[in-house]
């Protein structure tokens, strides 16, 4: 249960460190759920210098760390056709061994790889809290 954006940076560093192999993490929740600021809080750890902020339109957005490592944050939500995301190249990132963050996978079912790490937001909604899942 996270009451509060202070917890996140405690999640966050949950999350890396009970799959510390895994490189793809899709994030499943309604809109305004906090997909966005939960993947903040992640890159935050993994010591993004870049303003992380929400791909919507460019689906994709680079980020880079202090080791100056790539971190690739998706957003599918305005998706279209599947072709969309044949034509950013999803392979090479996905296969790059970097970090890959996905909001509204479930819009790409067909192309994401088996080995991925599904994170649930939901929101309570009589305490506005949200209870993050993985």
């Amino acid at each position: 249960m996270c009451d509060s954006e202070t917890q996140l940076p405690e999640i966050a560093a949950s999350l890396l460190n009970d799959f510390p192999d895994q490189r793809i993490f899709a994030f499943y929740g309604e809109m305004g759920a906090g997909k966005t600021t939960f993947i903040k809080a992640i890159c935050k750890k993994l010591e993004v210098i870049d303003a992380v902020s929400s791909p919507t339109f460019a689906l994709v957005n680079i980020y880079f760390t202090e080791q100056e490592d790539e971190i690739y944050h998706f957003d599918f939500y305005r998706m279209e056709k599947p072709e969309e995301v044949y034509d950013i190249g999803y392979e090479d990132y996905f296969y790059s061994g970097n970090y890959c963050f996905l909001e509204w996978p479930e819009k790409v079912n067909h192309i994401l790889p088996e080995e991925i790490v599904k994170v649930f937001i939901r929101v309570n909604k009589n305490t506005n809290a949200r209870i993050i899942m993985y």
